[in-house]
């Protein structure tokens, strides 16, 4: 998923403002050919002005249209972002490969299953705001305010837990 005209233009975007990359250019790393699935790959644009960092995978299986089902979780960063902390994200890309096979390998989904990918998502999103908190808010100058934000995550993070398990459990 990407926001409306940011990698392909739309007839609204087309006036307002290019895409951040050109698809034609990099659809052969977005879209690889199969020697590059199950691999991390960062390429930059030709202006060298964004880096798009991706996970392309290809799940085989005849009930598929083509027999085959395609994706690639991928980030579009300014280029010279640092990008170490993305290897989470990528990490993260690389863990969900086994888990979308899963579910056709079992028959359907299962409790356990259904409970990982809440607490990897639930994990996955504090760990993200965490960062964001220590970044941007500095315990020095803001030591009681920090703290607070911290609790209110905290706080927020057992309601997005306590909301996901009364959902898993009552659907």
């Amino acid at each position: 998923m990407s926001p409306s005209g940011s990698i392909v233009p739309t007839p609204t975007t087309i006036a307002a403002k290019p895409p951040l990359i050109d698809f034609d250019v990099l659809q052969e790393y977005i879209i690889p050919r199969k020697a590059f699935f199950n691999r991390f790959l960062t390429v930059q644009d030709p202006e060298g002005r964004y880096s798009v960092l991706g996970f392309p995978v290809l799940i085989p299986d005849a009930k598929y249209q083509r027999n085959e089902f395609i994706f690639n979780f991928g980030l579009v960063l300014d280029a010279d972002a640092e990008q170490a902390p993305y290897e989470r994200v990528r990490l993260l890309a690389a863990g969900l490969v086994p888990l979308t096979l899963t579910p056709f390998a079992a028959g359907s989904l299962n409790p356990t299953l259904d409970a990982i990918l809440c607490a990897g998502l639930i994990l996955h999103s504090h760990l993200g705001f965490q960062a964001i908190i220590v970044d941007y808010v500095p315990a020095k100058r803001f030591p009681k305010s920090r703290k607070g934000i911290s609790w209110g995550l905290n706080a927020a993070t057992a309601l997005v837990g306590l909301g996901l398990y009364e959902f898993e459990t009552n659907d």
